[in-house]
């Protein structure tokens, strides 16, 4: 009697197919970008974001009678920059004695870049600042007298606008 051959055939292990590793691919892929969306929310804080919204929102009522107030004494403002000699000159008209100003250069979403300088204005109301040269932005320009009695606000579009001209 003959006995019928048998074949036998002998796979190789899992690892050496590719079929596990390309399922296994997409998960691990899935996971490192967790990681990665993880690491860039936890590394960069959101500044946008503030404590007591409140505060602030009856701040802003405030800040909208010192515009009324700025527009009642009629005051105007103009600004140059030149980044060359790192100045900004200004010229605050409706004012007709020298007096102290406080000048905020507002970064529109980063508070460690925004600047305050407490500026003189002799009795035609011109006065000068040095600043660095700054990055491209829409900068917040805002000008107010020591008492807070007044506040000039307005946008700054830097480099596009080498003046700025604020109205109340």
């Amino acid at each position: 009697m003959s006995t019928p051959n048998k074949i036998i055939l002998q796979s190789a292990p899992w690892y050496q197919h590719r079929w596990p590793w390309l399922l296994m691919a997409g998960p691990v892929v899935v996971i490192i970008a967790g990681f990665i969306t993880m690491w860039i929310s936890f590394s960069g804080a959101d500044a946008l974001v503030v404590d007591d919204y409140y505060k602030q929102g009856k701040a802003i009522n405030q800040d909208l009678r010192r515009e009324a107030q700025a527009k009642t004494l009629g005051l105007q403002l103009a600004m140059h920059y030149d980044p060359s000699l790192g100045q900004m000159q200004g010229r605050l008209s409706g004012v007709d004695k020298a007096s102290s100003l406080t000048l905020l250069v507002i970064h529109p979403t980063l508070p460690a870049k925004d600047m305050r300088f407490t500026v003189q204005s002799d009795a035609h109301g011109k006065f000068a600042v040095m600043l660095p040269l700054l990055e491209r932005a829409h900068w917040q320009i805002e000008l107010q007298d020591s008492d807070r009695t007044w506040r000039l606000h307005g946008r700054w579009d830097w480099p596009t606008q080498k003046e700025i001209e604020i109205q109340p």
